[in-house]
This record gives C-alpha cells, structure tokens and sequence, in this order.
C-alpha cells in the first residue's frame, strides 16, 4: 500500500488520479509557465518518465477557451494540468462532456463551479492554496502517489519548494502547513536544508555589499538603496570584505562568526533608526538550499532559483526553464542567466518608471497604466517591487495595467486586450482582502477573465474599459475590507 504521502488529506484523491494516469497509453501535460508552473511540470514529467508514462510538455501563459479548445484539438485522451485548470474548471468540463479528453488536474487556484473525477487541488481539502500548498507542492503529491519501480520521488521535494517559494508563500519568512511537510520529505532525502538566516536576497551570487544595499523588504536607513552608505556600515566591522583575489565575498562565502557580526550589527543599525520590532524580526528567517547544486550559484539558494526559472517564463523561454529544472547545466544554464540579466534591466527600468510617473489614487486602491512601456509578462512584479516607494502606500492594494502583445501586434497589429495585475500584502489579506475574486469578478464584468489568489491575482480585460474596472475594482475592495 502506497504511503499516505507528505499531505494526508489529499491522499485519497492523489492515489485516483495516478492511477488514471497509470491507465493512460500517453498523457498531454500542459503546465503554466512561472517558477511554480516551470517546477510543477519539471515535477509531473519526472514522476512520468519514472513511470514508464509516454508524454509530451507543452506551456501556456494564460489557460483561457483557446487555449484549451487547441488541447482538445489534439489526439491525446488525457491531459494533465499542473499549475492551473482549477480557474478554467467551467470549459474544461465541458470538453470533457463532449469526449474530447479526460482531464487530470493538480492546482492550488480557486476553482471554478463545476468539478472533475480527477482533481488535485488543496482548496477541496481545507488546506490553502496561497499559503501551505503551491501547484509544485500539488504535483509533487501526485508525483509522491505515482512512485513506481521502488523509486518513491521524495528528492523531487527541492523542487517543490522552490516552486513554493517562487509563488511568495512564505509567511513571516517560512514555508508553513503542507508546505512543510514537504521541506521535511526533502531534507530526509537529503536535497533540501533549512536553517535559520539573514532574509536577504542573493546570499549565493551576489557580492555582500550589494546584498545589503539591494536587500528592500526590511528598509534600513542609511543602507538600504544607499551604496556609501552599506559599505561604510562594512568598514566599521571585523569581517574580511574581499578574498585573496580582491573579489568582493558573498554571504555564503563568510564564516559563521562572520554572518553572526553582519547579522548583530543590522539589527542594531534597525534600532537605532527607530525600525520597529515586527520589521526587524522579518530580517530573519528560513533560507532553504538545494544540497545537490554547487555552492555559490542561483541554483543552490532557493529564491535565486526561482528567480531565475521566473526570468525564462516571462520571456517565452519556458523550455529553458524546464531544461534547468531537469538538471541541463550547460547550454541551458547559459540561457538562463542571459535571461535573467535582460529580466534584472527591464525590472529596474520598469521600476523608474513607476516611481517617476507615481500612481492614481482611489478610495481602496491604487493604480498605474504602463501601456506597451513595460512587459506584462513582468508588471505585476515591478507593482509589487513598487509598493512601499514614495508616493505608493504599502496599505493599499495597487493595479497594474500593461498591453497586451501578441505576435501580430508586434508587427503593427492593433492592441484590443489589456492585463492587468493587482498586488496585495499578507495584512490586507487578514483583514478580508482577495485578489482573486477582485480580479475574477471586475474582469468579467467588462467582458475579460481573470483569477489567482488573495495577495495576488490577474486579468485581461478589452482595451477601453480600464477606467470601469478599476471603478468595479475599487468598489470590491471597499466591500471585502469594510
């Protein structure tokens, strides 16, 4: 008898649904293309291939009736959803009504009205989507349900987690709930570590002044964004700066006495400036390494790996992602961190841009229109990154419109459709606000679609009716916070 796996409740229906694809003779494997999605189908085509299951990937930024109408357009009976299909619940029922195929789905979005034999998705179960459970998390407990050959997929754990916290599930600086029980699974594996750190970004690869200066989530005067600053902060410490080679030295390249002295000293530097005590316990938290990737790569640090399959998503590289996840360390890699260098410059430009054109202020939320100036493949990060800036409240949710450009409007096509992303914070979140619905019913309201979850969510909506949206937005966001 198989084991209960890493998230009992989901057990039972995890078992179903590997059998169901035990039963096929070659499954469709459709996954989203962010870091979550990008780990989910490196997950889901791992346990698979394990299982001597014949398939074929394939990616998509946006599962909306297109989308799935060219699904069902191909040969394959089954097709495995990773990463969504909950939202688009409503038209995958109905192909399946039709014959068209036999759907498998493991997601952790809000699912749509109707529901399937073979659905994997935590919200069914009382376990949260947002916050304990990510669409890797998902499918690594169908990848846990379909060990085959002795071999049980506990090391695909490392995956999941980078999937999880590539989704922002963190909560006060750690996985919690299933997500946990997954960390457990991938540390008895030995992929996985946790430890207690400083919660910076970039402790791999990123030189340990720029480390600090770039490191915005708890905001230290006088060194956050301020080069001067951070390494006179530096100098007055007895920490040895560069190594042998005159190379500045990383985080992880300091001695434990050394992260100690660094550590002490910010939280010192905190008080003195009057941070308060809830933000500076956020200077800490669980920082989570893959024990298999070399030392002082994005690939060994959790969030840095994220980060760099979320910069091969949003670029239409989906597949080099995937390659990354499945262990190509050369030319893949290469492309990556290409990518990755070209996302870093267009955030950064992005993010001048919000800062220097500031946002519209309503009575709940706040709003700005980069038209076709920034991807919206990346807006809703450059929102979120914006959020806390002067002029744009960290208590208020923000909307962010960009166009959208198919491969036709890049040759002069006209623009008809807008995205539109919306960033929330945890806090709000407590208080009653969902993005997801937020997003799901303004959007349809003016004739798009959206959904995701309650810190953030997304939709596109027809060019022409933002103005109505975000009046719609507002007038939701006014209900659900009181």
């Amino acid at each position: 008898m198989a084991s209960a796996g890493p998230v009992p409740a989901l057990a039972d229906r995890a078992a179903r649904c590997a059998d169901r694809l035990r039963d096929a003779d070659e499954v469709l494997l459709a996954s989203h293309i962010d870091a979550d999605g990008l780990t989910s189908a490196a997950i889901a085509s791992s346990a698979l291939e394990r299982a001597g299951i014949p398939f074929e990937t394939v990616f998509s930024k946006q599962l909306d009736a297109e989308e799935i109408a060219s699904i069902a357009a191909t040969d394959y009976e089954t097709v495995l959803f990773t990463d969504f299909g909950s939202g688009q619940l409503d038209i995958i029922a109905d192909h399946e009504k039709a014959g068209d195929f036999t759907p498998v789905i493991a997601d952790h979005h809000q699912p749509a009205d109707p529901d399937t034999e073979f659905h994997l998705n935590p919200l069914l179960f009382d376990v949260d989507g947002s916050s304990e459970l990510s669409g890797a998390g998902a499918a690594y407990v169908l990848a846990r349900a379909l060990e085959s050959n002795g071999t049980d997929n506990r090391d695909l754990a490392g995956l999941a987690v980078v999937g999880a916290v590539g989704d922002m599930q963190t909560t006060d600086g750690e996985l919690v709930g299933a997500n946990q029980s997954i960390v457990a699974e991938g540390e008895e594996a030995g992929v996985v570590e946790s430890r207690t750190d400083l919660a910076m970004y970039g402790k791999q690869t990123r030189p340990l002044p720029k480390m600090l200066e770039y490191s915005s989530d708890t905001r230290i005067p006088g060194i956050t964004n301020n080069e001067n600053g951070v390494l006179r902060f530096l100098d007055g410490l007895d920490v040895r700066l560069k190594d042998d080679d005159g190379e500045w030295r990383c985080w992880v390249d300091l001695t434990e006495e050394e992260r100690s002295t660094v550590s002490n000293a910010l939280i010192q530097r905190a008080l003195s400036k009057g941070v308060s005590p809830d933000k500076i316990d956020r200077l800490v938290g669980t920082a989570y390494t893959l024990t298999d990737e070399p030392e002082g790569t994005e690939l060994r640090d959790v969030s840095e790996f994220s980060t760099l399959l979320n910069a091969t998503a949003r670029y239409e590289r989906a597949d080099v992602g995937l390659a990354v996840c499945l262990g190509d360390r050369d030319g893949a890699l290469d492309q990556a961190r290409e990518l990755l260098r070209n996302h870093r410059r267009n955030l950064s430009e992005g993010l001048q841009l919000v800062k220097r054109e500031g946002v519209e202020t309503e009575e709940n939320v706040q709003w700005f229109h980069a038209e076709d100036r920034i991807r919206e493949t990346i807006v809703g990060i450059v929102a979120g990154m914006a959020v806390g800036a002067e002029g744009i409240d960290r208590g208020t949710p923000i909307l962010a419109f960009a166009e959208k450009t198919e491969e036709s409007d890049e040759e002069g096509g006209e623009v008809t459709e807008v995205k539109v992303s919306a960033r929330g914070t945890p806090s709000l979140t407590r208080r009653g606000l969902d993005l997801s619905v937020v997003m799901r019913e303004a959007s349809q309201a003016v004739g798009g679609d959206g959904g995701g979850h309650n810190v953030a969510a997304g939709a596109t909506v027809p060019k022409g009716t933002e103005d109505e949206f975000v009046a719609l937005a507002d007038e939701l966001v006014g209900e659900q916070l009181g």
